[in-house]
């Protein structure tokens, strides 16, 4: 669980939908990047000749 999606937990107690919505959306596109960024770097180590680190 990252800061965006604890944030929007304590907004949604707290009574505000919109900024709970907010901050979700931004939790969600944050993770959807960097699971690209995770990906691709790991196709860019793997064309370069490396072995992948697990």
């Amino acid at each position: 669980m990252n800061t965006g999606s604890i944030l929007a937990l304590v907004a949604a107690v707290f009574g505000s939908g919109g900024i709970a919505s907010a901050f979700g959306s931004i939790a969600q596109t944050l993770f959807v990047i960097f699971v690209i960024v995770f990906v691709v770097s790991r196709e860019v180590r793997l064309v370069r000749g490396g072995t992948p680190r697990v």
